[in-house]
């Protein structure tokens, strides 16, 4: 197939993978030197892509490449993707391969993807656009994981709204009693529907890729607006919410989730924490690494519990979580949103001292257009 200006390119880079229009990238800066009509192509395919000169420098590249750890200092650096790369310059045929990588540069999660690689016109350059097909499998394990989680954890909360229900009718003439159970029915209902709404989160977010659609966020605003929710619970218990930003770090990502999952943490920190008392919310950076911790002054947590905090449904303190309305899903739906941004999550805590939860999360750096890796083209063709 040929460009506008008479290059050709290779029509199996994208046969079979037109899923959809992408939106057009809000930077249009001018390619002159680049084959016409090749940026366009990209941008239409529903895929991330890079456009690599000799020396795999790269050239164009879409957002969230750099997020997840393809891309760095201007270079493809993902070795499976460079193996593939190469093979397509050794033989200047387009190749296919299935890989997993790292979904970024730290943290457990992990993309499934379909590489297509091939050459570009005749200046050495080569297109590869990559699938992720995790999705399909994040969904199976979903409906598994949501059939699990409902029969294991409503049985409670209905179980108790069953004898409570019994307790009013056996005492239909006594007034005070009635009221005692009904305000306790009330508590249920309220704990069950919280308790549906974070298995609905959960679901969801495990659902969803939030990088396939991500946008720049920066940090310092999005931590402000999770303070402001959790502001009256603290006050109600004269608990303080310190903010420290030591750094502006912009990120890539879900602006929802993300907030779910910091308002998440500083809630924990303030259920977990006695009157009087400081929450601390601190932003730095560290390397090319977005590091959020919410330090509180709670009761700790032992090195048993440490282990499993992240579990759904576990609770450190099932007594204290009943008081406060805790469903035992809020640190697993962070831990969620932090992996599938490509990011980890860790704990301090010591018990009686307070604990501390870190979370790190790749540095957005935009990448769509690095022409100055086109100079070097030329050259490298003339050395060639």
């Amino acid at each position: 197939m040929l460009t506008p200006n008479g290059e050709s390119y290779d029509v199996n880079l994208y046969d079979g993978a037109m899923f959809g229009r992408r939106a057009a990238r809000e930077s249009a800066n001018s390619l002159a030197s680049l084959p016409t009509g090749i940026v366009d192509l990209l941008e239409v395919v529903d895929a991330e892509y890079l456009l690599l000169a000799p020396g795999e420098f790269v050239v164009r590249a879409s957002d969230a490449s750099s997020t997840l750890g393809m891309v760095r200092d201007g270079k493809l650096v993902s070795d499976e993707i460079l193996n593939i790369v190469r093979a397509c310059r050794r033989s200047q045929i387009a190749q296919e391969a299935t890989i997993e990588l790292p979904r970024g540069p730290i943290g457990e999660g992990t993309h499934n993807l379909l590489v297509r690689v091939a050459p570009v016109g005749n200046q050495g350059l080569i297109a590869v656009l990559i699938f992720d097909d995790s999705e399909f499998r994040r969904l199976d394990a979903v409906r598994r994981d949501f059939v699990a989680n409902i029969s294991h954890e409503l049985k409670t909360p209905i179980g108790a709204l069953s004898i409570l229900s019994e307790a009013v009718l056996e005492a239909s003439d006594d007034p005070v009693a009635i009221t005692r159970f009904a305000s306790r029915m009330q508590t249920e209902a309220k704990r069950l529907s919280d308790l549906v709404q974070e298995i609905i989160n959960l679901s969801r977010i495990q659902d969803e890729d939030p990088l396939k659609d991500a946008n720049p966020i920066l940090l310092s605003d999005l931590i402000l607006q999770a303070i402001d929710e959790s502001r009256l619970t603290a006050e109600s218990r004269e608990i303080k919410i310190e903010f420290i930003k030591n750094n502006e770090i912009t990120i890539l990502g879900d602006e929802s989730q993300l907030e779910m999952a910091i308002s998440n943490l500083i809630e924990n920190a303030i259920n977990y924490s006695p009157n009087k008392t400081t929450v601390v919310v601190s932003l730095n950076k560290v390397d090319d690494l977005a590091e959020i911790k919410v330090k509180d002054q709670g009761i700790g947590i032992s090195e048993e519990n440490i282990e499993r905090i992240f579990e759904r449904f576990y609770r450190v303190d099932p007594a204290r979580s009943r008081a406060t309305g805790g469903t035992g899903l809020g640190l697993s739906i962070v831990k969620h949103i932090i992996t599938n941004h490509g990011g980890d999550i860790t704990v301090w805590s010591e018990q009686g001292e307070g604990s501390t939860f870190t979370m790190r999360l790749p540095e957005f750096k935009e990448t769509g257009d690095l022409q100055e890796n086109l100079v070097s083209v030329p050259r490298l063709m003339e050395e060639k």
